[in-house]
């Protein structure tokens, strides 16, 4: 049985989102079908919206409404720590934590399998904000993914700001961090894998 061809497209957009297979697709799809017209042009609107409204900082690359983002622009905030992630999705989930320095987002990270290269991300644009507010900047913090391609953007990032200490020897000495890594919280150790503990121990501290 063939499906009318706007609920084959419909379920054909919901297909190419990151974990909508075929089924999901097709549910979603008639769910939105058995809504009032209002719900459903009410989703229409967001989506809609979602382009047309938002716009990447041009300091830190978080997605906003506003220019600059909201944190950006907070003088309340610490304005001498500069956090490192690779999405602006890390930075909702960096924010429960309390942290209330600013943000830099790399928008991705080094893959070179995926032909994604520091010159695809915000690194370069990341050392000029450094150098620019040098007098001002006291700790990156490293914060990307765990990964492969994370450790490397981390390492690279890393790289690049002592290159920038080197080359503007009337930088003050910033200090780089990198978020610890380890045994998640009701975790066993039986389970972990060995690249898991060894960073565990790594990063222990007096008890």
């Amino acid at each position: 049985m063939k499906l009318p061809e706007s609920l084959d497209n419909l379920i054909e957009q919901f297909e190419k989102l990151p974990g909508i297979g075929p089924k999901s697709a097709a549910r979603l799809t008639f769910h939105l079908l058995a809504k009032p017209d209002e719900e459903v042009e009410q989703f229409g609107r967001a989506v809609s919206d979602l382009k047309k409204k938002l716009k990447y900082c041009s300091i830190c690359f978080n997605i906003s409404e506003s220019e600059p983002c909201e944190i950006c622009s907070d003088s309340q905030r610490n304005q001498s720590i500069i956090c490192v992630v690779e999405e602006p999705l890390d930075i909702i989930s960096l924010a429960k934590t309390g942290y209330d320095g600013l943000y830099h987002v790399l928008g991705g990270a080094i893959s070179p399998m995926n032909g994604i290269g520091p010159e695809h991300l915000n690194i370069e644009s990341l050392i000029s904000r450094i150098g620019k507010n040098g007098d001002k900047i006291e700790e990156v913090i490293l914060a990307t993914d765990p990964s492969l391609e994370g450790e490397a953007s981390a390492m690279y990032v890393l790289q690049q700001i002592n290159k920038l200490q080197e080359q503007q020897s009337k930088l003050k000495k910033i200090k780089i961090t990198r978020i610890a890594r380890g045994l998640p919280v009701g975790g066993d150790l039986e389970y972990a894998d060995e690249m898991t503990l060894s960073r565990a121990l790594e990063g222990r501290k007096e008890y």
